[in-house]
Formats: structure tokens, C-alpha cells, sequence
């Protein structure tokens, strides 16, 4: 379980970007995180892995207190936390694989990593990550080259290159197209419930949430102002989270 108790994030700017925010996540769920642009839903999954450092609160995974852990604790906490990026974070210039097996370097001793010697086991388990989204016939071929729909399932083998069991999903179909983004939500849903991997995702769309998620939270300012099932979320707590002047948007 994730237990997020009281978190605060202020940067050294003075921005007040998550104010006790506090809510948990059962094992297996997928749920969803929604708000604005600068609710602070990004700030939110980067703390939770310590990308960023919180300014107060706790964070606890099985009981574990992430935010007080360091050195080596943290890179074995890191190793059971993977991460998909909205702009994909993938080395362009270097191949799918390249970038895939970039996410089993946690596992690996100093030398081995920096010189990126995996075994067979590792080069196994890169392919049939591959497999899982679809892409083994691209292997060999440069990131770059691929489309922003194969690029993040790209991202999504990579992260299952730590054998996460939980996953945060930072907008990652923000830059998609409707099509592309039931296609990588599709993959995430499937990595719930086939791997039971619980999945944290932030996104924009209600229809979205709605099809995929199981529960959801609204931040707006930094602040929870929704908890509960996405079809609780009714015209008036729309307005809440989203503004008085906001309208619904579907995408299909």
C-alpha cells in the first residue's frame, strides 16, 4: 500500500505547489490523479519517488517511509517504483532496446552499469517487455524514428525493466492523439490487471478516468479537493476541481 500523510511542497521560489495533501492506494488499484495545469498532480508523482524532495510530510510504501530513506534504501525502494514520462524522457539517438535495458540499471553493480553489461536474463526479459506493448519487431530501430504513440510504450517497457509494483504515470498521454491515448492506457489497465501492478496516473480527460481508473483524487492549488469513484464526480464537483467556467470535454 501507498500512504501519502500530510505532504507539502514548497520550491525555493516561494510556490506553494502541494499543501497536506494526504490520501492512500491499495495494492492493485489504478487510480487516477486529475486537476489543472499546476494543480501540482507532477510535483505529486515526483515526490512520490523522490525525483523532488518534499518540504514536510511523509510518504510510506508498505510501511516503509520513503521520505526518510537514503543511499542505498532509496535506490531499493526506486527499484519496485517505476516511471512514464509525458515528453517520454528515451535517448533519441539510440535504439529501442538501448533505452529498454536503461531501465534495469538499478539492479546492476557500479562497473556493470556504466559500461551496460546485462545478462542473458536481463536481454530475455528486455524482449518480452517489448513483446508485452507490441514493439519486438522494433528492437533494433532508433527511437527517434518512431512515432509519440511507440515512443511511450517504449517509456512503459523500460519501467518494466525495474519489475515495478507500483507505476506513476506522469500525463503520459498528454501529448497523444485520442487514438494513441486509449492505446497507452490500454497498456497501463493491462499491466493492472494482469501483473497486478498498482498504477498511479495523473491525467487531464474525465471519460478517461472514467474508462480507466478505479479511483481518483482532484488536486487544485496543491490542495485534495476530491477523493472517491470517478462517476461521483458530478457537475458541481467538476466546477470545484476545474473552475466555474470549465466546460466537459470528451475525447473519444
Amino acid at each position: 500500500m501507498l500512504r501519502v500523510e500530510n505532504l507539502t511542497k514548497i520550491y525555493p521560489n516561494g510556490t506553494l505547489a502541494l499543501k497536506n495533501v494526504s490520501f492512500e492506494v491499495a495494492d492493485g488499484e489504478f487510480m487516477a490523479v486529475i486537476g489543472l495545469s499546476g494543480s501540482g498532480k507532477s510535483t505529486l508523482l515526483r515526490c512520490i519517488n523522490r525525483l523532488i524532495e518534499p518540504t514536510s510530510g511523509k510518504i510510506y510504501w508498505d510501511d516503509i517511509d520513503i521520505t526518510a530513506a537514503k543511499g542505498a534504501e532509496i535506490r531499493k525502494i526506486r527499484r519496485q517504483i517505476g516511471m512514464v514520462f509525458q515528453q517520454f524522457n528515451l535517448v533519441k539517438r539510440s535504439s529501442v532496446f538501448t533505452n529498454v535495458m536503461s531501465g534495469r540499471l538499478g539492479y546492476l553493480d557500479t562497473i556493470p552499469s556504466l559500461l551496460h553489461i546485462f545478462s542473458a536474463q536481463d536481454r530475455a526479459r528486455a524482449l518480452a517487455n517489448l513483446e508485452q506493448v507490441g514493439l519486438s519487431d522494433k528492437i533494433h530501430v532508433r527511437v527517434d524514428s518512431l512515432s509519440g504513440g511507440q515512443q511511450q510504450r517504449v517509456g512503459i517497457a523500460r519501467a518494466l525493466m525495474q519489475e515495478p509494483r507500483l507505476m506513476l504515470a506522469d500525463e503520459p498521454v498528454a501529448s497523444l492523439d485520442p487514438v494513441l491515448a486509449h492505446s497507452i492506457l490500454k497498456y497501463l489497465e493491462q499491466l493492472n490487471k494482469e501483473r497486478g501492478i498498482t498504477v498511479l496516473c495523473s491525467l487531464h480527460f474525465l471519460d478517461l478516468v472514467h474508462r480507466y481508473a478505479t479511483r481518483a483524487i482532484a488536486l487544485k492549488d496543491g490542495e485534495i479537493v476530491f477523493k472517491g469513484f470517478p462517476q461521483e464526480i458530478d457537475d458541481q464537483q467538476f466546477k470545484a476541481i476545474y473552475g466555474q467556467e470549465a466546460e466537459r470535454v470528451s475525447i473519444i
